[in-house]
């Protein structure tokens, strides 16, 4: 079913080819002989700092361009960011998925007062404005804590209660089930009976909440480093390249185009990809179809 949907296929093939960039991107920026580090201020303008030559400096050696003001390589900034990305929205993402589906289902599966605890909880971080917390945190947290393993872990820590949700929902529909009440009569544990009798029927929510859930994290670490708050420079970052071409817009737009291409590939592959797995492994729209 998945095979004969060509957005998600589409969708799954420019995640396979982000992916490829972001794990060669020190082949791809080594064969184009350019890195994301080194300034090279003999490209720009002396005039206005500005990328020399049409649209923003591209040409043989910068095949993006040149970054304003300090003539980094665009396109190793752009391939060296989508490492950055891909590695925070997956763990993130990982963090997530992680307590999402272990606390939903105890909250299903337990009933009662953890279920209430629970729930009441994921309410709670689904109202609360993360994005003012994530800011403030960066403000306080000293500076020999590695910044991606601070994104990971607190965006990571703020997407479990949506997945939670869902997975309690599954949980509490398959708990009364015949095969489950069979495994509790014959004596299995809480733990057995997860694992060997839930987790497999709840393989196919946990996968599309995962899949539609790495766009979000992608763009929230976009947002943070958008602000100045995400991965600190000289590190290569969709969301911090972005922000820094705001001001060039009028003068030298490719300066915005590239990385704003690769953060819309980025979330447009996945949503399609997350949107067409629930369709191949949603019974009810095979029913339909």
């Amino acid at each position: 079913m998945l095979r004969q949907d060509r957005w998600a296929l589409a969708g799954a093939l420019t995640i396979a080819l982000l992916a490829l960039v972001a794990i060669g991107a020190d082949v791809l920026t080594a064969i184009e002989g350019q890195d994301p580090y080194t300034y090279r201020t003999e490209a720009l303008d002396p005039a206005t700092g500005a990328p020399a030559g049409p649209l923003g400096g591209v040409s043989g050696d910068h095949w993006f361009g040149v970054e304003p003001l300090t003539g980094r390589d665009l396109f190793a900034i752009v391939v060296h960011g989508a490492r950055t990305s891909f590695l925070i929205g997956l763990a993130a993402t990982a963090v997530s998925v992680l307590l999402g589906v272990v606390l939903g289902a105890i909250a299903g599966y337990l009933g009662g007062a953890v279920d209430k605890l629970v729930t009441w909880t994921a309410d709670v971080l689904l109202g609360f404005p993360y994005l003012v917390f994530m800011i403030a945190l960066a403000a306080v947290v000293p500076g020999e804590v590695p910044r991606p393993l601070l994104l990971i872990v607190v965006i990571g820590f703020f997407g479990w209660p949506s997945i939670a949700r869902i997975v309690r929902a599954q949980t509490l529909t398959l708990r009364n089930r015949g095969f489950v009440s069979a495994a509790r009569s014959l004596g299995a544990g809480p733990g057995h009976v997860f694992r060997h009798e839930l987790l497999p029927n709840l393989w196919g929510p946990i996968i599309v909440v995962s899949t539609l859930s790495i766009p979000g994290k992608i763009g929230t670490e976009a947002a943070l480093s958008f602000l100045g708050l995400g991965i600190p420079p000289p590190t290569p970052s969709w969301g911090r390249a972005i922000s820094a071409a705001i001001d060039w817009v009028a003068t030298d737009p490719m300066f915005l185009v590239f990385p704003g291409a690769a953060l819309f590939l980025a979330t447009w592959a996945f949503n399609v990809l997350g949107d067409g797995l629930r369709d191949a492994l949603d019974p009810r729209t095979a029913v339909l179809r």
